[in-house]
C-alpha cells in the first residue's frame, strides 16, 4: 500500500476544503471527479472542512487561553494569576484622615482653667461614618482617644470663655485613619465536613475578610495558600503575657507571634468579582495542630519490621502525616468582612460629616449625667483632606501585569528595596517603623549596640537600621518589642541564608542660623516668618531618609524665592547634641562634613533632623 501524503498546513475552512479536494484528485481520480459546488461529494468535503476548522479554532483557543499574556477570558486570567501567586482584588478602598472633635468642660481655679479630662472619652475603632453628599460609608481603623493629649495627633483649643474671660469649655481634636467600607456578617450553615469545601459571599465588593469563627468560637485564619500551615498571630502586649515587653505597650500594643494551625482558608474572586472562601481537605474530628508526635507514635508513618521501608523518608515537620491542607469546616461559620470601596468612595474634603454608629468608652462614675450627655452629643467629624485611593475591580490587563510582577518577586525579600518595603508594610500595631536603611554586615559594623538578630559576623548578613517617631513626631530609637515583632514579621519573607541584624539608626539633630536681606517694600518680620516656615517644610522629617545629604545650595535657592527675600547673605548649620536639652546626643562635625556646599552624612547610617523647629531655626534681617 502506497503511503499517502497529508498536508498539515491548513488552518481555516478554505485551506481544509482545498486540501480535501487535492487529496481526492491525487489519490482517487477514477473514483470521484465531480467537484462542482452543488455535487454531493463536495457537500461531504465541505462538512469535513467545517469540522476541521472548528477543531483548529478550539485548539488555537485553548492554547491562547493557557498563556497569561494572550488569555482573554477573565476566568482564565484569574486562574493563571492565582497559580502564579497573585490574588486579584474585587475592589480598592479609599483612605482618609478624619478629624474628630469633642467638647469638654473646664476645671480648675480662675486664671488656671484646664480641660476636665474625666470627660475625655474614647471611641473604639469601627466607628461608621458617612456624609450628606456621598453614599459611601467609612470605618475608622484606630481608636479616637481624646485623653491622649500628649500625642501629635491630638490638640486642645479654647471653645468658649466665661464672663471673666476664663475658658469655660475646651475643644479636643484628634485624628484617626478611616477606610471606605462597612462590616457585614454572613453565616455559612454547613454541618458536614467536605473535602476542599467552598463558600461564596453575597457581595462583589469585598475589601478584606475581618474574621471567621465557628460555633465553638474557634478562629479560622486566612493564608496565601492552603499548604501554608503557619500564620501570624497577634497577642495583646500586657504584663500577664510578657512582663518584659509590656513597658512598650503604648508604641507596640500587640506582640507578633508565629503559630501553626489547621483551621485556615484562602480567598479568591471569580469572574464576576464575588469572593470565594476555600477550605482544606481534613475531615477528621481532631485538628492537625492537636496531634503531637511523641516517642510512642512518631514511627507510625513507617512500616516497622519491613526492611524494604528502611530508606523511606518522612517530613520531620509533619511526622504524623496529618497534612490535609487544613481542616474542612463541620459546623456553621460566622464570616465578618469589610465591603465597599470603589470610585464613588473618593470624596472631596468636608464631605464626611455624619456619624452612623459608634461605641463610647467612658467611666461615668462621679460625673454629672447632664454634662456627660452634652459631651457625648458634641462629637463631630470632618475630613480636612479628600479621601483618595478608591477604585473599581482590576481590569483583565491590570491582573495580567500585576500577576507577572508578583511571579517575578515571589513575595520574597531579595534586594535592599524589598526589605525596606517590607519594613514599612508591617502593621503599626506591632510597632511603627518610621525610617529604615539596609546595608551589608561587612560594610558597616561600627554600631556597639547588641543587635536584634544573629549578631555574628556573616558575609551574607544584613544590618537593618531603624528609627521610630515619638508622640511629637520626632525621631527616636525603636523599642525592643517593635524590633522583635519586626524580626518575626520578616522571617516569613527573607531568604533562608540571609541573616538580619536589627539596629538603631543615628538621628543627628541640627539647627540653622541664617541672615536675609529683605526688599524695601516688604514687612521684614512677615518675610522672616515666611522664610522660617519654608525651612520647616524643607526639613519636614517625613521627607527625609537615611544618608540623605543636605544640599545647602538647594536650600538657599528655596529661601531666595520666598516673596520679599532679596538675598540670603549667610546660612550656618550646626549640630545640637546635648542630651540634657532633649537632643539625641549624637555629635557630628558639620564643618568637616561640608564639602562644596553639601553636608554629607556619616559612615554610620544617620538622618538629619531639626527636632525643635521653633527654637532651632533662627533668622535675622541684615542690610547690604
Amino acid at each position: 500500500m502506497n503511503k499517502k501524503e497529508v498536508k498539515y498546513l491548513g488552518r481555516d475552512f478554505g485551506d481544509f476544503r482545498q486540501g480535501l479536494v487535492d487529496f481526492a484528485k491525487n489519490y482517487f481520480p477514477d473514483t470521484y471527479n465531480d467537484f462542482n459546488e452543488t455535487s454531493p461529494g463536495m457537500m461531504f468535503m465541505e462538512m469535513g472542512a467545517y469540522v476541521g476548522d472548528v477543531l483548529s479554532y478550539y485548539t488555537d483557543y485553548q492554547l491562547r487561553e493557557s498563556l497569561l499574556s494572550q488569555a482573554q477570558e477573565r476566568s482564565n486570567i484569574l486562574d493563571i494569576a492565582n497559580s502564579l501567586g497573585y490574588k486579584a482584588k474585587a475592589t480598592a478602598p479609599s483612605h482618609v484622615d478624619l478629624s474628630v472633635y469633642l467638647w469638654v468642660p473646664a476645671t480648675g481655679s480662675a486664671g488656671a482653667k484646664t480641660p476636665d479630662m474625666a470627660y475625655a472619652l474614647t471611641i473604639p475603632q469601627g466607628m461608621l461614618v458617612t456624609g450628606d453628599t456621598t453614599s459611601a460609608n467609612f470605618t475608622t481603623l484606630e481608636d479616637a482617644n481624646f485623653a491622649n493629649t500628649g500625642s501629635a495627633k491630638t490638640s486642645v483649643s479654647v471653645y468658649s470663655l466665661d464672663g471673666s474671660d476664663d475658658p469655660d469649655a475646651f475643644l479636643i481634636k484628634t485624628k484617626v485613619k478611616a477606610i471606605s467600607g462597612e462590616s457585614v456578617t454572613e453565616t455559612y450553615n454547613t454541618t458536614t465536613a467536605k473535602k476542599f469545601d467552598k463558600f461564596k459571599l453575597n457581595a462583589n465588593d469585598v475589601i478584606a475578610i475581618e474574621s471567621v469563627t465557628d460555633e465553638d468560637s474557634n478562629i479560622w485564619y486566612e493564608v496565601p495558600y492552603l499548604a501554608q500551615d503557619t500564620i501570624f498571630e497577634q497577642v495583646a502586649n500586657k504584663p500577664s503575657v510578657d512582663s518584659t515587653t509590656a513597658a512598650d505597650a503604648d508604641d507596640s500594643p500587640y506582640l507578633l507571634k508565629l503559630r501553626r494551625t489547621a483551621r485556615r482558608f484562602t480567598t479568591r474572586i471569580n469572574k464576576d468579582n464575588y469572593t470565594e472562601l476555600n477550605f482544606g481537605a481534613g475531615v477528621s474530628t481532631q485538628a492537625d495542630d492537636l496531634i503531637v508526635p511523641n516517642p510512642s507514635t512518631i514511627g507510625n508513618v513507617l512500616e516497622i519490621g519491613n526492611a524494604a521501608q528502611l530508606d523511606v523518608s518522612f517530613d520531620p515537620a509533619n511526622m504524623m502525616q496529618t497534612r490535609a491542607y487544613g481542616q474542612a469546616p463541620s459546623s456553621p461559620l460566622t464570616i465578618r468582612y469589610l465591603r465597599g470601596g470603589g470610585i464613588a468612595s473618593n470624596v472631596t474634603s468636608g464631605a464626611i460629616n455624619k456619624i452612623t454608629s459608634k461605641t463610647i468608652n467612658l467611666d461615668e462614675d462621679g460625673l454629672d449625667p447632664d454634662v456627660v450627655n452634652t459631651v457625648k452629643e458634641s462629637i463631630a467629624i470632618t475630613n480636612e483632606k479628600p479621601a483618595t485611593g478608591g477604585r473599581s475591580a482590576e481590569t483583565n490587563e491590570e491582573i495580567r501585569q500585576n500577576a507577572l510582577a508578583a511571579y517575578a518577586s515571589q513575595n520574597r525579600a531579595v534586594t535592599k528595596e524589598d526589605y525596606i518595603s517590607r519594613v514599612y508594610a508591617m502593621p503599626p500595631k506591632y510597632g511603627s517603623i518610621a525610617k529604615a536603611y539596609v546595608a551589608s554586615d561587612d560594610r558597616i559594623n561600627n554600631n556597639p549596640e547588641p543587635p536584634v538578630g544573629p549578631g555574628d559576623a556573616n558575609p551574607l548578613a544584613l544590618n537593618m537600621y531603624v528609627l521610630s517617631y515619638d508622640n511629637l513626631n520626632n525621631l527616636t530609637t525603636t523599642n525592643l518589642t517593635a524590633k522583635k515583632n519586626l524580626q518575626t514579621y520578616l522571617s516569613q519573607y527573607r531568604i533562608l541564608t540571609d541573616g538580619i541584624n536589627i539596629r538603631n539608626g543615628f538621628p543627628i539633630n541640627i539647627g540653622i542660623d541664617f541672615e536675609i536681606v529683605v526688599l524695601p517694600s516688604f514687612n521684614g518680620k512677615e518675610v522672616l516668618v515666611q522664610t522660617i516656615d519654608m525651612i520647616k517644610k524643607y526639613f519636614d522629617i517625613d521627607k527625609w531618609q537615611f544618608n540623605q545629604p543636605i544640599m545647602i545650595g538647594d536650600l538657599v535657592a528655596k529661601m531666595s524665592v520666598v516673596e520679599g527675600v532679596q538675598a540670603v547673605s549667610n546660612i550656618n548649620i550646626k549640630n545640637n547634641a546635648s542630651v540634657d536639652s532633649g537632643y539625641s546626643g549624637n555629635s557630628y562635625d558639620i564643618d568637616l562634613a561640608t564639602i562644596n556646599n553639601v553636608v554629607y552624612p556619616s559612615q554610620d547610617p544617620c538622618i538629619f533632623e531639626i527636632k525643635y523647629p521653633d527654637k532651632d531655626i533662627r533668622g535675622k534681617i541684615v542690610g547690604f
